[in-house]
């Protein structure tokens, strides 16, 4: 299963790396996405695929001798998905409004009309 998640992650970043590499701003707000998505996965493997039960302790206050998962990689991935929205939604609007301003969202042309 690590080989399989380790192969999607490397094509998220290639196809991120890709897009972000594109003239388009469009093509750029999904590259920017994708890469969100890509380092979201890594946290999510390096920290380990185990089967266990939730961490929680029992009412009776004893561990629990059954595996458990760890809580503190999906914390940060939630934390990151936060974070990558916020930024996500930031680029569009920046996005947004140079489009709005210039009528177009190629970047060729937005450097020629930051030279004239």
């Amino acid at each position: 299963m690590e080989i399989l998640l380790a192969i999607v992650i490397g094509a998220l970043y290639a196809a991120a790396v890709y897009m972000l590499l594109r003239r388009g701003i469009v093509k750029l707000l999904i590259g920017l996405s994708l890469l969100s998505h890509a380092a979201n996965l890594l946290i999510f493997t390096a920290a380990g695929l185990t089967r266990g039960g939730p961490p929680l302790v029992a009412l009776e206050g004893q561990a629990s001798t059954l595996p458990q998962a760890d809580p503190l990689p999906q914390a940060l991935i939630l934390t990151a998905i936060v974070i990558s929205f916020a930024v996500t939604a930031f680029a569009l609007a920046l996005a947004y409004r140079v489009y709005y301003t210039t009528g177009s969202g190629d970047m060729d042309d937005l450097q020629q009309s930051d030279i004239s």
